[in-house]
């Protein structure tokens, strides 16, 4: 499952950063200046103005309500690969271009090169009366985030433009920033706004802003730990089994050893080592068939997928539709070592059974 959450969590913090600095009052309007005492922090790499609104884009007599996000392209692509993943066209934003997401192309019908309309909840005065303020704009190029929530519902302009439409001349929603340890956003954000001035401006990481996506993934994490131990146990009950199998069978064998000298200690030795040795072959085993399955664990479903006609994993369903493969060398060690101590705990009952075999029955059953 490492795999399977790292390329989750790259795919989501592709599209919401590291983290953002936002105004108490809502809006930043020296954004300029604060940018630059941000980035003097070592451990901010870079960071972004944008403007996040709500819009609706019409086109060929369809439309769709989306989220709206200004940015400067420049300075966009030090903090975010978003407008990096281009499946068709490019990322220009210069004059009266727009960017949307994949899932939003298919939905209105529209490709590049298409005249898109955005309307905005603003209010604009005219001869003819008030109406929505909108704005036509000619898609340049659409993104592949590979996560529904950005590809169906979200669209890029050009910082300038949504500052003239959302009536936010020198203004902006926030600065998104890219730090160098995404782990440590937290701390880093705290710190940066302690720098400026906490009474007035306030971070929010990205681990607060997916909070419950974390903690899915977290419980996704414990359980499938939970699902494995039960099915190491099973196996290690069926080495109890097997071996108390295989000393009610020797009860004979057993009895002979021990007329001819063979003290109970070395009969418990001999079958707690049989015990361990099933075991630990199993171990070896599995750990290595468990590490070349994670290797090819993509070419693997996707040839289970075309036999069967089917995804595990739908791209309208799921936020990726493949399954990616990490390996934490210290979850293998991890694995191994719960089997092996879980193993000389399944050898011990069957080995001490066979060393309290009373001899004088089963040679008179005999």
């Amino acid at each position: 499952m490492n795999g399977f959450h790292k390329e989750l969590r790259d795919r989501v913090l592709s599209a919401i950063s590291h983290s953002t600095i936002s105004e108490y009052g809502g809006t930043l309007n020296n954004w300029q200046e604060l940018r630059l005492t941000i980035n003097k922090n070592p451990q901010v790499i870079d960071s972004s103005p944008y403007i996040e609104r709500y819009g609706l884009l019409s086109v060929n007599g369809r439309a769709q309500g989306i989220s709206v996000r200004g940015v400067d392209p420049d300075l966009e692509k030090n903090t975010s690969i978003l407008l990096d993943n281009i499946k068709t066209g490019n990322s220009d934003l210069e004059g009266s271009k727009i960017l949307i997401g994949s899932g939003l192309a298919l939905q209105l019908s529209s490709s590049v090169g298409d005249k898109i309309t955005l309307l905005t909840p603003e209010i604009s005065a005219s001869i003819i009366g008030i109406q929505p303020r909108f704005k036509r704009f000619t898609v340049s190029g659409i993104f592949d985030a590979g996560i529904n929530e950005y590809d169906n519902n979200l669209a890029f302009i050009h910082l300038d433009q949504a500052q003239k439409l959302y009536s936010m001349k020198g203004l902006v929603s926030g600065i998104r920033l890219k730090v160098d340890d995404l782990f440590q956003a937290k701390k880093i954000t705290n710190k940066v706004v302690n720098d400026l001035d906490s009474a007035r401006y306030y971070g929010v990481d990205w681990t607060q802003k997916k909070a419950n996506f974390i903690k899915a993934l977290n419980l996704e994490k414990q359980m499938i730990g939970i699902i494995l131990s039960l099915i190491i146990a099973v196996a290690a009950f069926n080495i109890v089994s097997m071996m108390v199998m295989v000393v009610t069978d020797k009860k004979a064998d057993i009895a002979i050893l021990r007329t001819i000298g063979m003290t109970p200690k070395r009969i418990v030795r001999v079958f707690f080592y049989q015990g361990l040795t099933i075991g630990v072959v199993g171990i070896v085993v599995g750990v290595i068939l468990g590490i070349v399955l994670s290797l090819n664990i993509e070419s693997v479903v996707s040839g289970v997928e075309s036999m069967l006609g089917f995804q595990f994993f739908p791209k309208d369903v799921f936020y990726i539709n493949r399954f990616p493969s990490e390996i934490h060398l210290i979850d293998v060690i991890k694995v191994a070592v719960g089997a092996f101590i879980l193993v000389i705990l399944a050898s011990i009952y069957p080995a001490k059974r066979a060393g309290k075999v009373e001899i004088s029955k089963v040679l008179n059953h005999e």
